[in-house]
This record gives structure tokens, sequence and C-alpha cells, in this order.
């Protein structure tokens, strides 16, 4: 942990270490955003909002990267007709919300399949992207918010 707080302290990698950081975790690979995020900005503060839009931009571009896997899985498997019953229900509620069920896509564990099912089930892709961007940026604003005003001197 210390190797990584050293190397998203260096002016020249901080921002692009949390971009890189917040666009792998959104995709369906096991990562998490925050503590870079945290870490950096316990660092450097001064750098609250440019980190909250990086890692809004690219854990919104990692979502929309799962949604088009998403949306290249179900071209590969459209030639299968049957359908199991849960999936049928899951891809139903999907498309009863719509794109704004991509809201729900910073929930951990479930918000990044979240995306690749928006892409599988065809949800419009743009819409999709843009409640994304919503849903991220809420969470890491209000994530780094409490955490920097509960726990002001963690770092130290």
């Amino acid at each position: 942990m210390q190797s990584l707080l050293g190397w998203l302290a260096l002016p020249s990698f901080g921002l692009s270490t949390l971009f890189v950081v917040a666009l792998i975790s959104a995709t369906l690979l096991p990562l998490g955003s925050e503590p870079a995020l945290l870490g950096l900005l316990y660092l450097q503060p001064d750098l609250f909002w440019p980190a909250i839009a990086v890692a809004t931009a690219g854990n919104t571009l990692g979502g929309a990267i799962s949604w088009w896997t998403g949306y290249g899985a179900e071209k590969a498997w459209e030639h299968v007709k049957h359908r199991p019953p849960r999936e049928m229900r899951l891809l139903a509620w999907l498309q009863r919300f719509g794109p704004k069920a991509c809201l729900l896509s910073w929930l951990p564990l479930v918000g990044d399949p979240l995306c690749a099912l928006a892409g599988w089930s065809r949800l419009p892709f743009w819409p999709c992207v843009g409640y994304m961007l919503i849903g991220k940026a809420a969470r890491y604003l209000t994530m780094t918010s409490v955490a920097l005003y509960w726990f002001p001197h963690a770092a130290a």
C-alpha cells in the first residue's frame, strides 16, 4: 500500500494512474478504485475536483467498455433461442427500467455486470453511458466527501 501511495504522490503519475485504476475497476476485473482515489486525495487534497472528474471519467469509460463487451457477447450468443427463466426475468427487469438502470452501475459486485447486461440487452449506448456517469460521479463525490470529513488525517 505504501508503494501505491508513493506512486500516486508523483504529480506526473497521480491523475493518470487514478484514471487507469478507475477504468480497470469498472470492467469485470476485480479491482477497486476507491483506495487509489482516497490515497491521492490524502496526499494532494488540492486535487479534489480534478481527481473526482478523472476517476469518474475512467470509471464511466470502463462501464462503456463493459457495455460493449455485453453487446458483443450477446451477438455471439444470439443463435441460442432457449434462455433460462431466471435470465429472462433479469433481462425483463432491465428492459423495464431501460438505461436508467445504469444509475446503479456504481454498486459493488453488481454494477459492472449490470453495464454488460445493458449492452447484452441492446439498451441505447449513450443514454446508458450518461446514467453511468451520473451514478459513478455521485458515488465518488459522496464517498470521498464522507471519507475526508470523517477521517481527515487518516494518511498521517
